[in-house]
């Protein structure tokens, strides 16, 4: 039985690739921050916290001496890293903490790696958001990076650091360079769910009107799903290497609301320009969509579309879902769960 670490377990990936990894037969054991409430409810949802065959401990990616305790404790033979601090927002609040945990966290685990086994294969979750103001278009796996937030800084740290391992020691890392992908497990700070959950408050009677930011930002959308099997294919590799992680379609987040509005049966119509553009409910005549220039950021990312082309031809791997078919799927369980 293979046994494998996930950082960040409790999150979106860490617990869809949990699932993933059991399915395969494997040993899995995954970390969380020490919190007094315990944030378990993606695992529990999908089945994991139950299975025998998964363990959950508390670790500190940023402690050099807890690092290698873990892995004395688990033996792993693969790592993946998705620890951090994921909110490109609150970085630029909370810098320091985005980047002693999504960068310096990187490096400690490393570390661990270099002093307790070298023979451990170690995945690194990367970011388009590296890609930040783009060069090129679509972006691969040489396009120049341009970070644009703290927390894509804190990321570009992390995946040169990776790369400086597997180069000076032999650590077998491997980058994905995943752009954004969602599904129902999405946290509420994210966009795609806010507009989903946002929507579905409304049709429900529970809520007035959804405020957002940028609505004309363009996104490479994925399925979380699809993604994790991509970090899984990495590591199955004979030769470290990393991959850009796409679908290789770009919507803006206003067409993200116009598919979540259409799911939810809205006659909806757009009206004014700028700060004052709203999204209309034509029966009603109310509001359901408002504009709050305090959402924006202040570094926007305006545009990220993948290329991942490598990956289709050396790991084998492609998105299966449609933006409309993930789209229906959060709309649906944020419906349910409501």
């Amino acid at each position: 039985m293979k046994k494998a670490l996930i950082t960040g377990v409790t999150g979106q990936d860490g617990s869809y690739l949990a699932k993933f990894l059991l399915n395969k037969g494997y040993k899995v054991y995954g970390t969380r921050r020490r919190t007094s409430t315990p944030n378990t409810w993606r695992l529990r949802y999908l089945g994991v916290l139950n299975n025998k065959n998964f363990e959950l401990l508390v670790s500190d990616v940023t402690d050099l001496g807890d690092s290698i305790r873990l892995l004395e404790n688990c033996d792993p033979d693969e790592i993946y890293n998705l620890a951090a601090q994921s909110f490109v927002s609150t970085s630029f609040y909370q810098p320091k903490l985005t980047a002693e945990i999504t960068g310096l966290g990187t490096l400690t685990i490393l570390e661990a790696i270099r002093n307790f086994n070298k023979n451990i294969k170690f995945y690194q979750a990367s970011s388009s958001e590296m890609f930040g103001k783009v060069k090129e278009i679509p972006q691969n796996e040489n396009t120049k990076f341009y970070p644009r937030s703290p927390y894509a800084v804190s990321k570009l740290f992390a995946h040169w650091t990776a790369i400086n391992y597997r180069e000076s020691f032999d650590i077998f890392t491997t980058c994905g360079i995943l752009f954004n992908h969602e599904s129902p497990l999405r946290g509420e700070e994210f966009v795609t769910k806010k507009i989903t959950k946002g929507l579905a408050r409304i049709k429900m009677g529970k809520q007035e009107v959804l405020t957002l930011g940028n609505i004309y930002s363009r996104r490479d959308w994925g399925h979380a799903k699809d993604y994790v099997e991509a970090m899984w294919r990495m590591l199955q590799v004979e030769t470290p290497d990393d991959y850009v992680i796409a679908t290789g379609r770009t919507e803006n987040i206003k067409t993200f609301v116009d598919l979540t509005c259409k799911k939810l049966g809205f006659d909806f119509s757009w009206v004014g320009e700028g700060k004052n553009e709203e999204c209309i409910n034509v029966k009603t005549g109310k509001p359901l969509v408002k504009i709050n220039e305090a959402f924006f950021r202040p570094n926007e990312v305006d545009l990220l579309i993948g290329d991942s082309s490598k990956a289709e031809e050396k790991l084998n791997w492609k998105t299966k879902s449609t933006l409309e078919e993930l789209c229906c799927e959060m709309v649906d369980f944020d419906l349910k769960n409501l």
